[in-house]
């Protein structure tokens, strides 16, 4: 086997096109933002001071837990026969979180001052430090995570073999990390109960974050191991057979996970009859949240582990996080300052899509490069015994 990424690939290829153009045009954008401030690139004012920037960071989390989802399995459930699919877990996470942090900078209006919450202003009784300390300890856990497999590229054994010692211990930290701030980026909203929707706002909504990020990160480990098949199948060393019978597995985890989500939801519903707001349009546009992108996706995952059906649990998967998307920008954006006259409302400005495109963008490129030069989807032939 070639491990070493093709020197003569053809760089004009249409994927490095497309890419190309989207980074740089982004990043333009991006540079007039720092240069003429957020009113330059957003439609953010006194009144809406979290737009679809704060939609996509809670985006970006939720969906970055397939790495703790995936190696608390492995690792702390003994489920091994996963294995396969943990390094491209864990990156897919990482940049998760990278994205994640690039446009909290995008959107804080003095992003040069963000040590203060640490170094000279420390909040420890807000919401907003337990986030930025966790996240930026689950950040650096991550990267230690991810720390063997530069190590492996470059021959390191000693380092290789000192980190990998620390797995158990990086997961149980990693897990403990993603409980908090998953769950206090829920708890940001109880600070606004007059502005966001009664349908969304609920004083168990850190609950609903974890919960719904633990089915973002399944379905995550889902389509990446996918993506990574069709795109790096030839150094991936795990067949389509295995693959597929991982699939039907991470299912069940998938149905479970939605089940209990649509469980807690309704529940919350009942203790706090909401049932008369069912019947207007906002209700409307919540039981199309939870019909259509959460019971649906429980029943379809439930259906594909039954009748052991990879394809449709693939499209499952991609529907799940289709609904953590809406869902994210449901609390972040649409249901927030629902009360306003249309006038007054918040629409994104175009800038601000682009931004977010820029950063998808980012995440790509930067995890295709790391998976085409170093052994995220293989075993290094060096290393096989150990894994």
């Amino acid at each position: 086997m070639n491990l070493a990424p093709e020197s003569k690939a053809q760089l004009l290829t249409p994927f490095n096109i497309v890419a190309g153009l989207i980074l740089l045009f982004g990043g333009t954008i991006v540079v007039l933002r720092f240069a003429y401030g957020l009113s330059f690139a957003t439609n953010l004012d006194h009144t809406t001071t979290w737009g679809l920037w704060t939609g996509f960071k809670l985006v970006f989390v939720a969906l970055a837990a397939s790495g703790y989802a995936l190696t608390t399995a492995v690792y702390l459930f003994g489920m091994h026969e996963y294995h396969p699919l943990v390094r491209p877990a864990v990156l897919s996470g990482f940049m998760g979180y990278t994205l994640f942090i690039l446009i909290l900078i995008f959107d804080l209006g003095r992003a040069w001052r963000i040590y203060y919450p640490f170094l000279v202003q420390p909040g420890t009784t807000s919401a907003l430090f337990e986030i930025a300390l966790c996240v930026g300890l689950y950040y650096t856990t991550q990267f230690l995570e991810l720390t063997p497999i530069g190590f492996e590229w470059l021959g390191w054994k000693r380092w290789r073999k000192v980190f990998i010692a620390g797995t158990v211990g990086m997961t149980v930290f990693g897990l403990l990390l993603s409980i908090l701030h998953q769950s206090t980026l829920g708890a940001l909203f109880l600070t606004v109960p007059g502005k966001l929707h009664p349908l969304w706002y609920s004083p168990y909504i850190p609950l609903h974050f974890f919960m719904s990020s633990a089915m973002g990160g399944i379905s995550m480990v889902i389509i990446v191991g996918l993506i990574c098949k069709k795109v790096f199948g030839h150094k991936m060393e795990i067949s389509p057979e295995k693959l597929d019978k991982l699939t039907i597995g991470l299912a069940k985890g998938g149905a479970i996970a939605l089940a209990a989500y649509f469980g807690v939801k309704l529940v919350d519903i009942s203790i706090a009859n909401k049932w008369e707001y069912l019947l207007t349009p906002w209700g409307m546009w919540y039981l199309l949240e939870m019909l259509g992108f959460v019971l649906l996706p429980c029943l379809l995952y439930a259906h594909g582990f039954r009748e052991k059906k990879p394809r449709l649990i693939r499209y499952t998967a991609l529907l799940t996080i289709i609904g953590i998307v809406l869902n994210r920008l449901n609390i972040a954006v649409v249901a927030f300052n629902w009360n306003l006259p249309l006038e007054q409302r918040y629409f994104p400005h175009w800038m601000e899509y682009v931004v977010v495109a820029f950063l998808i963008t980012v995440g790509i490129v930067v995890f295709r490069w790391v998976a085409q030069r170093m052994p995220v989807v293989y075993d290094h032939p060096d290393y096989k015994s150990s894994h």
